[in-house]
């Protein structure tokens, strides 16, 4: 029986996401998926904006781009004539805190290529035809050294060498942590015990599949909805491709009413029937599902060594298209806890976080598709009623944050209250990404996205986004204003650049030469230019010199006056682009603080000169009392 840190079980878009971000952490991750050979799965229709951050992280979003294509116009029938034409992306375009104002189309199986691609070139490889059927796990193990056994079942083929060998009963791997990525019928959940409470609505029925039409058939720049009092027809062009089309429709019914199962033929006498197209213009039919409304969560998402992610922990209603990128975003947002407990660095108790970020996320997210899913289905009852109808904020957005989060740190000096909400459970009906109308100009709290803005690069003049510092398997740790140069020196030296990285973002008026602070001088080792104000705007610190205080509360200077010296704020940003820390320059205890929350009990723990006492909050147990 094998050995590994990570067992990944099940390489749709959610696990191969987790199993790249571990891979380059230098995790020892294996992954298995039932089936035989890469499914050519096709349901999900692609990233949306925050899970195109995502992908950007992982090096593989340019590749999505070129591949995919931007979602076209609706076009809208009824009776077979045209009623309405309609872009539900007309209006919006990349702002500076976001490059991606909209998501892209692209075909699940070829979004889950790229992602095996990259994750080849780890030297990890995916092996098919492995169905979980046994886990083993010490239910009181908390130690290091604690495993998981996992069983496999019999006559699943091996991939990973001999492909004409077969696994014996009995074969299979122990590992440190076992993830659960299997979709909604997950072996993983089942062996597991959680519950999986919800509804399916039965008579909420859809037939999908990917066909072929006719060149020139239709308008390959439009999306094709025909929506009548007795069913409806929706065709999709799939990109890459010269005749693909996603097919979704209502199902073919028996003479009791009950739905029939699709098929090649079933399709075509749908197509004559909405579009009067005739049948012969669907020239091949393949993937074809029945697709029935499951709203179901599970009671946690953690049992022990074992996580729960994407469709085996929740499965939503389809309009909106968040199934896919929700278990995208949980990966990110597990894959670094993981990663820093592995090496060492952080208390397992940062893995409670997972359960405690992602679930209240899950459960706004059922809410969310189902709200929508209504909305759709009463439009569509309407002449020029449409799919558009699901297309909102919420669905678009770079979705939520955190802010109810241990890990949304407070401030611990300078705590002006702006009245922000820092309540404890996901924020709603505020804009989509969780933070408000009212404070779009005072920047993030902790728990939320950190913006994005474009700048130019100190050393070579290059330009650059924020993100791109971001980017990549590290906690970073901006500083805005003189003042900050001091705490960035700091955390250089106690951590080193591949454990923590520091970037100080400069003003377009400061100089950039060697900034003193007392007796120690020397720029921070990265540095960007804020030349055109957007960082200073997006994180609330009114220039790049500005000062901000507490959590929420932005006292900057006016726009293009220097800052008073010795001025600033410093952001800790965690490693899946969320705020951690947000304080004044001179509140060097709560920097300290927090990164010894995330590297301070291990064993590269942090050499800080000046170290707090006692256990580190949030994370107080056994190993962080100890490490003091």
């Amino acid at each position: 029986m094998g050995v590994t840190d990570v067992l990944v079980v099940g390489a749709g878009p959610t696990g191969l996401v987790l199993a790249c971000d571990l891979a380059r952490r230098g995790v020892a991750v294996r992954i298995v998926d039932r089936s035989p050979a890469p499914p050519r799965t096709s349901r999900a229709k692609g990233p949306n904006p925050r899970s195109l951050e995502i992908l950007a992280d992982l090096g593989v979003a340019d590749e999505v781009l070129a591949a995919g294509s931007a979602p076209p116009p609706m076009l809208k029938y009824r009776d077979r004539a045209p009623v309405e034409a309609v872009d539900p992306w007309a209006g919006s375009s990349p702002s500076p805190d976001a490059l991606y104002d909209r998501g892209r189309l692209i075909a699940q199986w070829r979004l889950e290529e790229i992602l095996r691609e990259r994750l080849a070139g780890y030297g990890v490889q995916v092996a098919c035809g492995r169905e979980v059927v046994g886990l083993a796990q010490d239910p009181d193990d908390a130690g290091d050294e604690g495993r998981v056994e996992v069983t496999f079942a019999e006559g699943s083929e091996r991939t990973d060498g001999d492909a004409s060998r077969r696994a014996r009963e009995g074969a299979g791997v122990r590992a440190r942590y076992v993830v659960g990525c299997d979709g909604a019928h997950s072996s993983v959940r089942k062996l597991l015990g959680i519950g999986f409470e919800g509804t399916t609505e039965e008579d909420q029925v859809m037939v999908c599949g990917d066909v072929d039409l006719a060149e020139d058939a239709l308008d390959r720049g439009l999306w094709h909805q025909w929506f009548d009092e007795d069913g409806a027809v929706m065709l999709c062009p799939i990109p890459g491709t010269r005749t693909g089309w996603w097919f979704q429709a209502g199902p073919e019914r028996d003479g009791r009413g009950r739905p029939l199962a699709p098929t090649a033929d079933g399709f075509r006498r749908l197509l004559a029937h909405h579009t009067g197209l005739p049948g012969r213009t669907l020239t091949r039919a393949e993937l074809l599902s029945t697709y029935r409304v499951n709203v179901r969560l599970a009671d946690r998402f953690r049992a022990g060594r074992v996580f729960l992610a994407g469709d085996a922990a929740h499965v939503h209603a389809i309009a909106g298209g968040l199934g896919m990128n929700t278990g995208i975003q949980d990966a990110f947002n597990l894959g670094w806890k993981l990663g820093l407990v592995l090496a060492g660095h952080a208390d397992p108790a940062l893995l409670d976080t997972y359960e405690e970020e992602r679930l209240p996320v899950a459960v706004r997210t059922l809410d969310i598709t189902s709200e929508r899913l209504r909305a759709t289905l009463a439009a569509i009852r309407r002449p020029g009623g449409g799919l558009d109808t699901a297309i909102t904020a919420d669905t678009t957005g770079p979705g939520i944050g955190y802010r109810w989060s241990s890990l949304a740190a407070p401030a611990r000096t300078g705590t002006a209250d702006d009245g922000a909400d820092t309540t404890a459970v996901p924020p709603t009906g505020n804009g989509a990404d969780g933070r408000g109308e009212a404070r779009a100009e005072a920047g993030p709290l902790p728990g939320d996205r950190a913006p994005d803005a474009p700048c130019t690069d100190a050393a070579t003049g290059a330009r650059t986004r924020l993100h791109r510092v971001l980017a990549g398997p590290r906690t970073t740790v901006l500083g805005f204003g003189d003042g900050s140069a001091a705490v960035l020196r700091e955390v250089a030296e106690a951590y080193g650049d591949t454990e923590v990285r520091v970037c100080r973002v400069y003003a377009a008026h400061e100089d950039r030469g060697d900034h003193r602070t007392g007796a120690e001088a020397g720029p921070a080792p990265r540095a960007v230019v804020d030349d055109e104000g957007h960082a200073a705007a997006a994180y609330g610190t009114g220039t790049s010199g500005g000062t901000r205080t507490g959590t929420g509360a932005g006292t900057g200077t006016a726009a293009g006056v220097p800052a008073p010296p010795g001025t600033g704020t410093v952001v800790v940003v965690r490693p899946d682009h969320h705020v951690g820390l947000l304080v004044p320059a001179d509140d060097v205890r709560s920097v300290r603080e927090y990164l010894r929350r995330l590297y301070g009990t291990g064993r590269s723990g942090a050499r800080f000169p000046e170290r707090s006492h006692g256990p580190v909050p949030g994370h107080g147990g056994r190993r962080a009392a100890k490490a003091d």
